[in-house]
């Protein structure tokens, strides 16, 4: 049996690690969504930590009576995968439109547990046990999707970043946070059976791992002299003068623009930040630091699309290429299909390409 007063202390460290990294975030960036969206999900999991507070399974001497609570608790604890799904896409998905079918489910999934809980907790009726069994069960594997698409969007795009704490971020959130959760819910509600109580060893470990890992993400956060997580995602990777090596040329804006506006590289279809480094003939990790500091951009795919969509904006406008259709267009400024050049140009102008055009040449 796991030593009491360890596991308590456990518990209360990650408590205090995850509410303080959710002050310093929220203190940091205040109206960022993802930190609003971070801080409800500490609260959540603090509210999963104190749900194994009041088991049978804790000792007496630590154990909290908080079963007028259980259905709050339960409830919060079921949303914490769909608030990481949406907190990884805002911060690595950026002036992305979060997909409607997953807010969808989100909202089904925590409706559909909060029913359940509802059940379990007040005993309503003689339900069919077997028919909430399967319901529970797909429930349980919807929150394993979330988390994949969370890992899926802190992946997506890992090259294409240009600012490179937020690049060595994206590991940590998957090394991490990712497979923390994933595991847990993969342990507690496929692997093990009969609940804390009857697998009390099994219990501590996640306890004792969940507080690893919010008090290392909080030591994280000391060590880079910032109040909170946040920093470490948005502070920016200087960029440090180096001798110039002998023959090579210099390098600013005007001389970036002629060779990557003027010579039109950015029609290159499936061009990448180490292909553009290769054409300019410059170390990769120079253009990142050059493109985010001197031209203001934090993706390199979103520099692509600025060029790209201003390209195809003035085609789009001019009535010589009124018959020209949209896919030409788009393929001409270097998007190999429509879709990706559709939603780009809605991103930026806020309209449709055809929308865009019919109002440009009715003006």
């Amino acid at each position: 049996m796991p030593n009491p007063l360890l596991l308590f202390a456990a518990q209360i460290v990650a408590i205090l690690s995850v509410l303080l990294l959710a002050a310093g975030y929220l203190k940091t960036e205040p109206r960022a969504a993802s930190a609003r969206v971070f801080a409800l999900m500490a609260v959540f999991v603090v509210f999963y930590l104190l749900g194994g507070m009041d088991g049978d399974n804790i000792d007496p001497n630590f154990r909290l009576d908080l079963s007028a609570f259980d259905l709050i608790l339960a409830t919060g604890a079921n949303a914490i995968c769909g608030l990481f799904m949406i907190y990884c896409f805002l911060i690595f998905q950026e002036q992305a439109r979060f997909p409607y079918p997953l807010l969808v489910a989100f909202a089904m999934q925590v409706t559909v547990d909060l029913v359940l809980s509802f059940i379990n907790v007040f005993q309503v009726g003689e339900p069919d046990s077997a028919a909430l069994s399967l319901l529970s069960t797909g429930m349980d594997l919807l929150q394993l999707v979330f988390v994949g698409f969370a890992i899926y969007w802190t992946l997506k795009g890992w090259r294409a970043d240009l600012v490179q704490d937020r690049r060595a971020f994206r590991w940590f959130i998957i090394g991490f946070q990712g497979a923390l959760i994933f595991a847990v819910m993969f342990v507690e509600n496929f692997l093990l059976s009969g609940g804390a109580a009857s697998n009390q060893t099994e219990f501590a470990v996640i306890i004792y791992a969940i507080a690893l890992i919010t008090l290392g993400m909080l030591l994280v956060a000391l060590r880079f002299d910032f109040v909170s997580l946040s920093s470490v995602i948005r502070k920016v990777a200087e960029m440090t003068e180096e001798p110039e090596r002998e023959g090579s040329k210099t390098f600013d804006v005007d001389s970036f623009n002629a060779a990557f506006k003027q010579g039109e590289m950015y029609k290159e279809a499936g061009l990448t930040i180490s292909m553009l480094a290769k054409k300019l003939h410059m170390p990769e990790y120079r253009l990142r630091t050059f493109i985010h500091n001197e031209l203001g951009f934090r993706n390199f795919n979103a520099m692509l699309h600025q060029y790209r969509i201003e390209e195809a904006s003035e085609a789009l406008s001019s009535k010589e290429n009124q018959n020209v259709p949209v896919l030409t267009i788009a393929l001409s400024v270097g998007y190999q299909s429509i879709t990706p050049f559709n939603n780009a140009f809605r991103q930026i102008k806020g309209v449709t390409p055809s929308e865009y055009r019919k109002r440009m040449q009715n003006s």
